[in-house]
């Protein structure tokens, strides 16, 4: 005899529903990684990070802090530009976010001197004797003399001279 229950679907098929539709929305609803590691890197280097192969945009919070460079595969290219804190967001071609890390930037990790006059600030990277070190926050002036020796020294190994 056939007749239509009246208390509802069994339990045994509401739990084979939830686990099909879990199983099919799963890939979608996937959480970005969240990691309590940071990503740490010094002024002025680079590292490499190795992320989801899936990713189609990066966003840095604060580019004067980091830069990041997507490279086939995954593989992010992480360079220090500032001390301090900044994160970093990877999303997949629909906007999931994969992946939101913080980026920490560090000082110098070879040894550096420092020469306060006053208030002017001089940086000196002394491996093994010291030379000259453009560093954030030496003075404007040195910083500039510095970067013009730079500067000239490139232009001429390059066969181009400025006068």
């Amino acid at each position: 005899m056939w007749f239509k229950s009246l208390r509802g679907p069994s339990p045994a098929s509401v739990i084979g529903m939830s686990l099909a539709a879990a199983i099919l929305l799963g890939p979608v609803a996937a959480p970005a990684e969240v990691t309590s590691d940071p990503i740490s890197v010094n002024v002025d280097q680079a590292k490499l990070v190795r992320l989801p192969g899936h990713i189609a945009t990066i966003v840095v919070g604060n580019p004067l802090i980091a830069d990041v460079t997507l490279q086939p595969g995954g593989l992010v290219v992480v360079t220090g530009k500032g001390y301090g804190a900044t994160n970093v967001i990877a999303m997949d071609r629909a906007g999931s976010i994969l992946v939101d890390r913080v980026i920490q930037v560090e000082g110098p990790s070879d040894q550096v001197v420092t020469v306060y006059r006053g208030l002017e600030r001089e940086s000196y990277s002394c491996m093994p004797i010291c030379q000259k070190r453009v560093t954030l926050g030496d003075s404007t002036a040195y910083f500039k003399a510095t970067m013009d020796q730079a500067s000239n020294l490139s232009s001429q190994a390059g066969g181009t001279s400025t006068k």
